[in-house]
């Protein structure tokens, strides 16, 4: 996004933004595995996290130098050389590949706007705990159908939807198909404990016009969505959630 708009955006009250709370849920999470590898005497602390669904880009990718070991996975290889801070990319199934990786195997892992495109999140959400190490930790992001916006875009037909999403995403590139079977509050909530998380913590934050400003009609589009929902929080265009699995706290 343009610094402008970006500007235009906290002017006008559009905060926090995605990264103003991701940034402090990993670091966060980073800071608690770190501690957790020191009580274990390993020197130095060897982080291991996963991006699930790492697509283009990766939240994790600033956090680089404090990670021992970085996987990726996504349903698609990336071109070659286009994750260059990742120690590994692995094409997986989130919904339907348990046995991907070994049983706590992971640090954190990191889920960004993914789950609004699996056909099953619970049995994500129950491999990524099967994948985490006790007291390992979950950052996610995802839509929030409760956003007017958002709800009649996933109500569209998918065959309309499918014409419409590459203009309103950031890239084309960034247009997936959608499902939407688990972006609610509510529902992430009930999902996550299910798969044996706990302490569950979920914010909603106004991005529409950050996700959508690939184009100035549909930032603008954004802008009003994101003004729309300023006042009421629970509806809000974008999930952030962070979770862990139950274990020793560091």
């Amino acid at each position: 996004m343009s610094d402008r708009r970006e500007a235009t955006l906290r002017r006008l009250g559009i905060l926090p933004s995605t990264a103003d709370l991701v940034r402090p849920a990993l670091d966060h999470a980073l800071a608690r595995a770190e501690a957790a590898r020191r009580a274990e005497d390993a020197a130095p602390p060897a982080v291991v996290v996963l991006d699930a669904g790492c697509g283009r880009r990766s939240a994790l990718a600033r956090h680089r130098r404090r990670i021992g070991r970085f996987v990726g996975v996504d349903i698609d290889e990336p071109a070659p050389g286009a994750l260059p801070y990742l120690d590994e990319f692995v094409a997986v199934d989130l919904c339907a590949s348990p046995d991907a990786f070994s049983p706590a195997t992971f640090d954190v892992v990191l889920s960004s706007f993914t789950v609004e495109h699996l056909a099953d999140p619970a049995a994500a959400f129950a491999n990524f705990a099967r994948w985490l190490r006790p007291g390992g930790s979950l950052v996610l992001t995802t839509v929030n159908r409760r956003h007017p916006f958002v709800a009649a875009y996933l109500a569209l037909p998918d065959r309309l939807r499918r014409r419409i999403q590459p203009f309103v995403k950031a890239t084309a590139a960034d247009a997936h198909p959608l499902v939407g079977a688990c972006n609610d509050p509510t529902a992430l909530r009930a999902a996550l404990a299910g798969a044996g998380y706990d302490d569950v913590r979920v914010r909603a934050v106004g991005h529409l016009a950050r996700a959508w400003q690939r184009r100035l009609p549909t930032f603008a589009l954004g802008l009003v969505g994101d003004l729309l929902t300023r006042g009421n929080s629970s509806r809000r265009s974008t999930l952030v959630v962070t979770a862990r699995i139950p274990g020793p706290v560091a």
